[in-house]
């Protein structure tokens, strides 16, 4: 799929499907429709008691969209349990692509200057599409998420798509949905205009931990 532009891959997250190459250097990528999709409810999400006090005491920084390339390749960097990712350079460029756009947005975990965690992910109309997490500290891709959880929750967003449900992400009350049932709240998700900024870029911990834990 050399020829596979931006705009291809908007239509894509519109119709609920996303890219994966097999290797940082393939050229190619090829697109996934799962039978099963994962999927976090913003009003479900999962939250412990000590995440709940990490957030709230944690001496890290969280910052929105200062770094999104480098959390980009952190997140692609070989680690311990795998030694290649399907994050592939052409894929990388994409994703760069849609967040000049505005179309895609990083939450960073600092430790002074250095990036020790994040995630990255895809955002249109009310529906936001998670890629990728990592973490170089101990719980720092958590606290990216229950940000995460939090701006989503003000901005009005309607669904959070997890693409697979893994062991890890089962902790945070993430669920499974046949495609036909994805689909369905995807459109209607699309039909929302979500606002990733509606929550200050400098939320508090505290600040944060209220809204995720308010039920609509």
């Amino acid at each position: 799929m050399a020829d596979f532009t931006l705009d291809d891959l908007i239509q894509c997250y519109r119709s609920g499907v996303f890219p994966m190459s097999d290797a940082r250097d393939d050229e190619y990528l090829f697109l996934v429709d799962p039978p099963m999709r994962g999927v976090l409810p913003l009003d479900g999400f999962h939250l412990s008691s000590r995440l709940a006090r990490t957030v709230r005491n944690t001496e890290f920084t969280v910052r929105v969209d200062t770094a999104f390339n480098r959390v980009i390749e952190l997140c692609a960097e070989a680690a311990a349990d795998r030694d290649n990712t399907w994050i592939s350079h052409a894929i990388q460029d994409l994703y760069e692509a849609l967040f000049a756009r505005g179309l895609a947005h990083s939450v960073e975990v600092w430790d002074s200057d250095r990036l020790v965690g994040g995630l990255y992910g895809v955002s249109i109309g009310g529906a936001f599409f998670g890629e990728s997490m990592v973490s170089r500290a101990t719980d720092a891709s958590k606290i990216a998420l229950v940000h995460l959880v939090a701006r989503l929750k003000a901005g009005g967003y309607k669904l959070l798509d997890c693409q697979f449900l893994t062991d890890h992400l089962r902790q945070f009350g993430v669920i499974e949905m046949p495609r036909e049932d994805y689909k369905a709240r995807l459109a209607e998700a699309l039909l929302v205009d979500g606002d990733f900024y509606d929550l200050a870029a400098a939320a508090t911990g505290k600040g944060v931990l209220h809204v995720v834990t308010q039920t609509s």
